[in-house]
């Protein structure tokens, strides 16, 4: 039983390190940046949501909660590790309400990203800082356009030309303007100029919906490792009420066998 419970304290500790590691990470990609994302700055209304504030608030909280489980948990105070256990639940309870929108937003982000590609088409008459933002995306990525390279309709910038490869055996098929089947990942858009087949559109909204996604891998882990932090502290808070007392045996005159708790020491 003693070795059990060793065992037992020395998980607790390991779990509110990694509890505190969890609140160091929340910082971190609270107070990262983003700004190296592609054209990240033209949609900063989806990028950015409650769950940069969120991570700010309860990432210090964190590691403040995870100090104390590991002070409780190293020196075996009791009443520290239940009111450890009950303080994490009580975050727990709390950073789940507030970042539940997160997952409607991610659900959300398709449909206005499409909405937002919608208003800045056609793409040659948008804002040069628009243009200029795609244009850096379209060399970075080797795409062209947003949902389709007719998005700049007959004026296509130089960052949408694409070198094909070798000409295949197809050559009816290759004649074609517009055919794209002989020249991935380039389609012909007239006799002597081609164009990257491949749209920005999927590319642009899996960089936008990345930050959400990671803030909600974060809340996840968060939540594994807090459950586990509370059932471990609240198994060593409350030992008195699962731990065997010691017994000891006794043979009266009769030759019954009587079992009774050893006497304490104190």
């Amino acid at each position: 039983m003693a070795r059990c419970r060793s065992y037992l304290r020395g998980l607790a500790i390991c779990v509110t390190v990694l509890l505190l590691v969890s609140g160091l990470v929340m910082i971190g990609a609270a107070f990262s940046s983003i700004d190296d994302i592609p054209v990240a700055e033209l949609f900063d209304q989806l990028s950015s949501s409650n769950g940069l504030l969120v991570l700010q608030v309860f990432g210090p909280l964190t590691m403040v909660l995870s100090v104390l489980g590991i002070s409780a948990a190293s020196l075996d105070y009791k009443s520290l590790l239940l009111a450890f256990s009950a303080l994490t639940f009580v975050e727990f309870v709390a950073l789940m309400v507030v970042a539940s929108p997160l997952v409607q937003v991610q659900a959300q982000m398709d449909s206005a990203v499409d909405e937002l590609f919608l208003n800045v088409t056609p793409l040659h008459k948008a804002d040069h800082y628009i243009q200029r933002e795609l244009n850096k995306l379209q060399s970075s990525d080797s795409c062209c356009g947003l949902r389709k390279f007719e998005d700049w309709e007959n004026k296509l910038p130089n960052s949408c030309s694409c070198t094909p490869p070798t000409t295949t055996p197809n050559s009816e098929l290759s004649s074609q303007p517009g055919n794209s089947s002989s020249y991935e990942p380039c389609v012909m858009v007239d006799h002597d100029q081609f164009v990257y087949s491949e749209p920005c559109g999927p590319i642009l909204k899996s960089y936008l919906s990345f930050p959400i996604k990671l803030r909600i891998g974060i809340i996840s882990a968060f939540a594994t490792i807090a459950m586990t932090a509370i059932v471990l502290c609240l198994a060593l808070g409350l030992e008195k009420y699962w731990k065997t007392p010691p017994v000891e045996t006794t043979v009266d005159d009769y030759n019954r066998v009587k079992y009774q708790p050893k006497p304490s020491l104190t």
